[in-house]
């Protein structure tokens, strides 16, 4: 069944808006979004994301502002994000998990006036307001933050108006809809700039890889403050009259039940999950489950882990659609009927980009060599739109005229991608992009430690995990659990390391630069501390 809607094109630009307002008009009270067995139709969905942007519009926020959010997946998370873009404004949804030094950073580089939270993490942000000078209103989901906060604090009901009437903003595909922070290696996390087409460019090749349709019920835990959740679940979905079910946080055990209630066909999972999952033990609702989903997606997705889901669960498509990063999705995708080639991601994807593999002076290099991969747009705005108030950073990645992603690859002479190594020293563990620059200067604020390093070690899950090697000041008595304690209360769960080292000196250049390519080789040694083997009990809040 084709994807496409009616009247559209692949050459036409959109909006976030425009395509809520279709779904509205042509699906209006069908079902469109179940958290928790909590339903809305697509019109529900517009009704609250009009009350929101009107309390917002109320508050002053206007075209082009940012407004942070730090939300669990919820119906509000998704509400929320289409109030925002109702009123031309940026959208800066943060990872969850971000305190201290990560979330001053992030809500004062967006330079963010207004933050919505979830009541816990509320009171993060109530206890760094006197680093972020900008700041002028708090609003919180649920409970008020227990610490003082000297600026207007309100609540998700003070927001909520009941004017239903949609906002008028003339709002661009152009104009910028999310500012989605990615991780870095030689400094602090940057924004990516994301506009409205790009959005949904990214949520029409979703449908071209999976083929979802009005009859599609897709399941997803994948966090909502990720460019991944937004475009191609919820966006994509409602671009077709799909359901979608969103899951607070992954769960194993919870995985088949809430697939069995929802009735889901359509799964959308991330790296470890997919193994995690293939090698549970059976359960019953499982085992009455079996043949319901039609198609899983996810990446990495290994060629023994596909066939594990399609002999264990009756599944009978398993994809592992495409290659892509913040900054530019998708180069590469496999369309849907396409056959894949083991270890492949996807092809070539001549319609939206020119992609090319180059050598390190950016001359092209043949089919089935090794070589970065670089990308420009053959359409307007489908890709980001550079890094937020970087531009320089920008110019640096722009090289050329072409987008040097930082990662090797290689097509073979049929076309189809292969992903190899990273160019540079940075880390992706369970679906979180990890800045080792801002895990290096954490660890620097300890006063017992004198240099660190941080960078990736290969999991048995095939993924990267992050190890610290450091070397410690004179006299100092520190242990390894101690330091991952002190971590574990300074930084987001996610950043802090499975494994640390102490050594008496770091291997390092004639000019003083820490080789992490010889760290990240020599990977996990006789004298590494494993965070996960020891029994230290990270909490993941």
């Amino acid at each position: 069944m084709s994807t496409t809607e009616p009247g559209w094109s692949s050459d036409q630009q959109d909006t976030i808006n425009a395509v809520l307002q279709r779904a509205v008009e042509r699906h209006g009270d069908r079902q469109f979004l179940d958290v928790l067995g909590d339903t809305y139709s697509f019109r529900d969905v517009d009704q609250f994301a009009c009350r929101l942007a009107n309390g917002l519009q109320k508050l002053g926020v206007r075209k082009g502002q940012t407004v942070v959010t730090l939300l669990d997946n919820s119906a509000e998370a998704v509400f929320i994000w289409f109030a925002i873009n109702k009123l031309g404004a940026v959208s800066v949804p943060v990872n969850t998990a971000l305190k201290g030094e990560f979330l001053v950073h992030q809500v004062s580089d967006a330079d963010a006036e207004i933050v919505i939270a979830e009541h816990d993490y509320a009171q993060r942000v109530a206890s760094v307001a006197d680093r972020l000078p900008r700041l002028r209103t708090l609003i919180h989901r649920g409970e008020a933050p227990q610490m003082a906060f000297d600026r207007p604090l309100l609540s998700w009901a003070e927001l909520l108006t009941d004017n239903t009437d949609s906002p008028q903003v003339d709002v661009a595909p152009g104009d910028l809809a999310m500012l989605i922070y990615t991780g870095g290696t030689t400094g602090p996390s940057k924004g990516c700039m994301i506009s409205h087409n790009y959005a949904c460019s990214l949520a029409r090749q979703m449908l071209k890889i999976s083929n979802r349709n009005a009859e599609t019920i897709t399941w997803t835990p994948l966090p909502l403050f990720h460019f991944n959740a937004v475009s191609t679940s919820v966006l994509a979905n409602m671009m077709v009259g799909a359901q979608v079910a969103v899951y607070p946080r992954f769960s194993v055990s919870n995985f088949w039940p809430e697939i069995e209630r929802t009735g889901a066909n359509d799964v959308q999972l991330l790296a470890s999950m997919l193994p995690m999952l293939a090698n549970a033990p059976d359960n019953d609702a499982m085992l009455r489950c079996k043949g319901q989903i039609w198609m899983v997606n996810g990446a990495p997705f290994p060629i023994p882990v596909q066939e594990l889901w399609k002999q264990r669960f009756g599944v009978t498509h398993t994809i592992c659609g495409g290659f892509g990063l913040s900054e530019c999705s998708l180069p590469t995708l496999l369309p849907f009927g396409t056959p894949m080639k083991p270890n492949s991601s996807g092809l070539r994807n001549h319609e939206d980009f020119d992609v090319r593999i180059v050598d390190d002076n950016d001359n092209e290099v043949p089919a089935n060599t090794p070589g970065e991969i670089i990308v420009r747009p053959r359409k307007p705005h489908i890709m980001f739109e550079g890094y937020w108030r970087r531009a320089e950073d920008t110019l640096k990645v722009m090289r050329n005229l072409w987008f040097h992603t930082g990662d090797i690859g290689m097509f073979d002479d049929d076309d189809y991608f292969y992903f190899v190594d990273r160019k540079k020293d940075y880390l992706r563990r369970r679906g979180e992009n990890i800045s080792s620059f801002e895990v290096e200067r954490a660890f620097l604020r300890h006063p017992q430690v004198d240099e660190v390093a941080a960078h990736a070690v290969l999991s048995d899950l095939g993924e990267d995990e992050l190890k610290v090697t450091i070397t410690l000041k004179p006299q100092s008595s520190l242990d390894s659990e101690s330091l991952c304690r002190w971590a574990s209360d300074e930084m987001p769960y996610y950043a802090v390391p499975r494994y640390i080292e102490f050594r008496t000196e770091l291997p390092k250049s004639p000019l003083g630069r820490v080789y992490k390519f010889q760290l990240r080789d020599e990977g996990v040694t006789a004298g590494t501390w494993d965070r996960e083997k020891s029994g230290f009990q990270l909490q993941k809040r």
